[in-house]
């Protein structure tokens, strides 16, 4: 079994990647910053590829180079860049944030389906964020490119029913580089929780859950699995509009 984790040169990425190491997958890791992933790489065993998942080119040559691919974790995600109000950011670093955060999901995924496709298997899950929907978010860039990547996941996992499971997740509120910023007193959720929903999920055991918002926190995995009926049929874990 093989996978490739984007984003895992540190972080919730890295730690995900250790995770799949230990439950027997060959990882390939990859990111911007090549001596963090080479240390993630030997590591896990497995095989470091720098990448920057907003270039076509280079997401389509790393795929062709780790291929066969049996799951995919599209976990390369930044925030916005620098502080002020929206409308006082450089209009190029408010963008930077859909690039990787949507676009770069949309390479990588793209470039692996026709693979899963031919050979009849094959799993993506991709970390999304609960400022997709909680109110009062205080910056637009990011919670606006997470609510567009859940809504990625949830439509894509539509468009390939019955081939290839999608799934889409919060990890909660880690700490990592990219929330460094928040107070220390903060309601940090355990580093552990990520990694082992996304093993879960690799799985197979989770795939009549593909397409539903799933949180690392919140919803434990033994329980989860023993309420799938009663969510599919209850359209739980998912974000819809109720009037």
């Amino acid at each position: 079994m093989r996978a490739l984790v984007t984003g895992a040169g540190r972080g919730i990425g890295a730690n995900i990647a250790r995770e799949l190491a230990r439950d027997g997958w060959e990882v390939v890791v990859a990111a911007r910053t090549r001596d963090q992933l080479d240390a993630v790489a030997q590591e896990t065993g497995g095989r470091a590829v720098a990448l920057d998942v907003t270039d076509r080119a280079a997401v389509e040559r790393a795929v062709g180079e780790a291929r066969p691919l049996d799951l995919l974790v599209a976990n390369a995600g930044i925030s916005s860049h620098g502080g002020g109000a929206t409308w006082e950011l450089d209009p190029a670093d408010w963008w930077r944030t859909f690039e990787v955060n949507v676009l770069g999901v949309h390479l990588c995924c793209r470039a692996v389906i026709p693979g899963m496709l031919e050979r009849g298997s094959g799993r993506i899950v991709i970390t999304g964020s609960g400022s997709a929907y909680l109110p009062n978010q205080r910056s637009t860039a990011y919670p606006s490119s997470k609510a567009a990547v859940c809504r990625y996941g949830e439509t894509l996992n539509t468009e390939l029913a019955g081939r290839i499971p999608v799934f889409f997740f919060s990890p909660g509120l880690v700490q990592t580089d990219l929330t460094s910023g928040m107070p220390d007193d903060a309601p940090w959720t355990p580093p552990e929780l990520a990694p082992r929903l996304v093993a879960a999920l690799a799985s197979g055991r989770y795939d009549a859950l593909a397409g539903r918002y799933l949180h690392a926190e919140h919803d434990d995995i033994d329980d989860l699995l023993g309420r799938i009926d009663q969510v599919r049929e209850g359209d739980l874990n998912a974000i819809r509009l109720r009037r």
